[in-house]
């Protein structure tokens, strides 16, 4: 079976998504009303900047990057993050948070006036910088992991997606100019509402 074949499936009830790498992340805990999310933050994300294809996402997100093997991540030890769904270069697809519970991508956020964004999000994490542009595998795996999500989720009917610039703009830029929004909403199943 392609990429092209595969088709994302996912059970409201555990939170997660199939076919994907199951890897947990330390860094959750729950939603606080317990409700079902109702946005979706698309981020971008390498490490070291620039740098794709190696551990260090899936270390970062699970607790275990050694803060030593790069300058870089002197800037950010002690970070505990994580995000919901990560799409490598190559569209591989691995979930380090069940979606019934609140991952911690977004920090200090606000979306329409709601504020603390991680209570009622979606963090999907693609490997990339602002400048790069993302490969045709990860807008593939990407659009399909939202009908999906747009499937198993009543309160995501209103088709909400946003990127981390759009809820962080005094701290964050990404998932950036390269990110192509026009390509992801034409691809998607159901016609989405711009941030």
């Amino acid at each position: 079976m392609t990429s092209e074949d595969t088709v994302y499936t996912i059970s409201p009830r555990q939170g997660l998504i199939r076919p994907a790498e199951q890897c947990p992340s330390p860094n959750q805990d729950e939603r606080p009303d317990g409700s079902d999310p109702e946005l979706i933050i698309i981020h971008g994300i390498s490490l070291p900047p620039g740098e794709f294809g190696g551990p260090y996402v899936v270390q970062l997100f699970t607790n275990c990057l050694d803060w030593d093997a790069h300058p870089y991540f002197a800037e950010i030890r002690g970070l505990r993050v994580s995000a919901h769904l990560f799409i490598r270069r190559d569209g591989s697809l691995m979930q380090f948070v069940p979606f019934n519970r609140r991952a911690w991508h977004a920090g200090a956020s606000c979306h329409r006036g709601r504020r603390d964004c991680n209570d009622f999000s979606i963090g999907i994490e693609l490997e990339g910088e602002d400048e790069t542009p993302y490969t045709d595998s990860q807008y593939e795996v990407l659009i399909k992991a939202i009908d999906a999500l747009q499937v198993a989720y009543a309160s995501l009917c209103a088709r909400r997606i946003a990127g981390h610039c759009d809820v962080s703009p005094d701290r964050k830029s990404d998932p950036g100019p390269a990110f192509d929004w026009l390509r992801l909403y034409d691809g998607l199943s159901i016609n989405t509402e711009k941030p």
